[in-house]
């Protein structure tokens, strides 16, 4: 989230705050650790006060430091909004977008919407942060992230959330399998090996949540194995591994070349909303 009116080393120090990691913060800005070491020597200089404490081999803000840190994000918010209002004055929008999204939206739908979004403003910068949905939510609370899209309920007080276009979950099992093209019942998944995304996982959640309301007891199923991602899923399914709820963009590829097959669960609602989520809270407002 580059922005050429603020100052550089105040965006060195306010990335640094946000990581409290020399070396996650150098690859951040893509710089060198000696670089930034030198760009926080510099400014601590120049303010006559520590703004780390670094000992016990631990990186964590001074009283001044934190103080420091709310002036350095409200001078980004006005130097965004001044790139921003200068572009619009010249009829060129401009300035920076940094887009935080779950994995399968991070990889199915993400590319295409970015497309679309630089075909219409393609002066903004654009920078992306993927991980599950609990990943995404907590950079965006930590704005590290102006937007979010994620997949499963946002579950946070502190993030505000709105439906963009919904997705749908389908359970898939490999082509050979008597569940292939076929419709079963809900207490089938009873007795079946299934595969699962990992804790923190929206698809997770809204799976889950799907199956509760179809009166199933997420404790008496057979997870077998948890991966965390969706195409860790699809491969394992591929290898016959058990059976795995996975987006219906994810699958399109494997349904297509006749590897996977969709087993169709009677009574099993899975269709559910695709959030655009922001937090509640700007920075220095």
């Amino acid at each position: 989230m580059s922005n050429a009116l603020e100052n550089f080393r105040l965006r060195v120090f306010r990335i640094l705050a946000r990581q409290l990691n020399f070396r996650r913060a150098a690859e951040e800005l893509r710089l060198t650790q000696p670089a930034v070491t030198s760009q926080i020597k510099a400014l601590e200089e120049e303010a006559g006060v520590a703004l780390f404490d670094r000992a016990g081999g631990r990186v964590t803000l001074t009283p001044q430091g934190a103080l420091l840190l709310e002036y350095a994000d409200r001078l980004h918010q006005l130097a965004e909004e001044a790139t921003q209002a200068l572009a619009a004055l010249s009829n060129n929008t401009a300035g920076s977008l940094a887009i935080g999204a779950s994995q399968t939206i991070g990889q199915y739908l993400l590319p295409n919407l970015i497309a679309g979004f630089l075909r219409k403003f393609p002066g903004v910068q654009l920078t992306t942060l993927g991980g599950n949905t609990e990943e995404v939510l907590e950079a965006l609370a930590n704005h590290r992230v102006d937007v979010a899209l994620i997949e499963g309920p946002a579950m946070r007080r502190d993030i505000s959330t709105e439906a963009f276009l919904e997705d749908h979950m389908v359970l898939v099992v490999p082509a050979g399998d008597p569940w292939a093209d076929a419709e079963i019942e809900v207490t089938d998944l009873l007795k079946a090996p299934l595969l699962t995304r990992e804790l923190g996982s929206g698809s997770r959640r809204v799976v889950e949540s799907a199956l509760e309301q179809a009166g199933v007891k997420i404790k008496e199923l057979q997870f077998t194995l948890t991966l965390d991602s969706t195409e860790g899923l699809l491969s394992a399914v591929e290898a016959g591994l058990g059976a795995a709820f996975v987006s219906r963009w994810a699958v399109r590829n494997q349904l297509t070349l006749g590897t996977l097959r969709i087993a169709h669960v009677r009574g099993l609602k899975l269709a559910h909303d695709v959030d655009r989520s922001s937090s509640r809270s700007q920075p220095g407002r």
